[in-house]
């Protein structure tokens, strides 16, 4: 059910079978939770290491490599068919490094410590785990908790709610208790917390109406689950290379079979002949060369603090021409902080953030522009110039 914005207090209270005052037993919290399970997003699919190496070798160019070593090896041509090997190898394992460190990294983050919240059970305050949380529980809210369950608002004190994770406003939302229309978009419900905002200020009480995969976020996330991730460009210029590549050298086979045949060549010696030129014609060195290029660009985004799990996606990501997101929280922190102090003598800018400045105490590490400023009175981000020291 997702209306639960319409209805009033009691009605909710009524159907959940919950005490809006008393909140849970512990009792009965455990039987809920072995109902609706542990309030947690479902985790994306993994891959073992195992299954990272081989998708290394799905590319139609790399079997096309493994097939030029193989008819090496059985013309005598040892050394070449090493060598081939020996790039498709160092290809697979460039690719499996990196894929595999990124992947880990996702793991890692996944393990964080799952947030604390108090809720109400047997009357009593208590701190649970927030993957204890089940629906009928009463969650008591005050600045700086997240929020650990979509929740309808029962009790609040100018209470405000940042929902930039979930709705991209960047402006913390006021809160009430009263019913709304059944229409009333998700943005605009004022009188529900939603899992992954934070209480920006005030404090509140709620009822748990949602958990886990139920939440908005859930649903959001059965989304991405849902979503098909096909073959970047790259990967269709590679296969068509590849395919290009079996009909070129077949080509060439047939070609070469048939002239020699027209001048009583001997069809063993032909077939020798035509097939040493089709492996010749293999550019053996491009998956490497590709792999290297795309390993570099995933360095690069490390650099910068970015984790990319696929290869192949650095090479998408710099297709993009126009690139649709939102601002707060994707692009930006929602943070305000002060970069520079323009006073009468000189403007003053800091490297890294500052979230208040003093007029006599600037850090070493400030460095004062080049351009001076005289006609600019002493101010600066977070103080009035009527406060400001002389």
């Amino acid at each position: 059910m997702n209306k639960w914005h319409k209805l009033s207090i009691t009605e909710a209270a009524s159907l959940l079978a919950a005490n809006v005052e008393q909140g849970l037993s512990v009792n009965e919290a455990k039987k809920r939770l072995v109902r609706f399970g542990q309030n947690k997003l479902r985790e994306g699919k993994r891959f073992s290491a195992l299954v990272i190496f081989v998708s290394q070798f799905k590319s139609l160019v790399i079997w096309v490599l493994i097939g030029a070593a193989a008819v090496s090896a059985a013309l005598g041509e040892t050394i070449d068919g090493i060598a081939i090997i020996t790039i498709v190898i160092l290809n697979a394992v460039i690719g499996f490094i990196q894929e595999f460190r990124a992947e880990k990294a996702a793991a890692a983050l996944a393990r964080l410590t799952a947030p604390h919240c108090r809720v109400v059970r047997d009357g009593h305050s208590a701190v649970v785990a927030a993957t204890e949380i089940v629906p009928g529980d009463i969650l008591l809210l005050e600045s700086g908790d997240l929020v650990a369950a979509d929740a309808r608002l029962i009790q609040t004190s100018v209470l405000r709610i940042n929902e930039a994770p979930l709705t991209g406003e960047s402006q913390a939302a006021g809160k009430f208790t009263d019913g709304l229309p059944p229409e009333t978009p998700l943005a605009d419900r004022k009188n529900m917390a939603f899992l992954g905002t934070s209480v920006a200020a005030g404090t509140g009480r709620a009822l748990v109406v949602n958990t886990g995969m139920e939440t908005e976020l859930g649903h959001i996330a059965k989304l991405l689950d849902t979503a098909e991730s096909g073959e970047t460009p790259l990967q269709r210029q590679l296969n068509r290379a590849g395919r290009l590549l079996l009909m070129a050298c077949f080509g060439i086979v047939t070609l070469i079979f048939g002239l020699g045949l027209l001048r009583g060549i001997a069809p063993f010696e032909l077939f020798l002949s035509s097939v040493s030129l089709a492996v010749a014609a293999i550019p053996e060195g491009l998956p490497a060369v590709v792999t290297i290029a795309l390993a570099l660009g995933v360095q690069r985004m490390a650099q910068r603090h970015a984790l990319v799990r696929r290869l192949a996606s650095v090479e998408t990501l710099g297709r993009a021409q126009v690139i649709c997101t939102d601002k707060t929280g994707t692009l930006t922190m929602g943070e305000m902080t002060a970069r520079k102090l323009i006073t009468q003598k000189a403007c003053i800018a800091s490297p890294a953030k500052a979230t208040l400045l003093k007029a006599h105490s600037f850090p070493a590490t400030w460095k004062v522009c080049r351009q001076k400023a005289p006609n600019f009175s002493p101010c600066c981000a977070h103080r009035s110039p009527a406060t400001m020291p002389n």
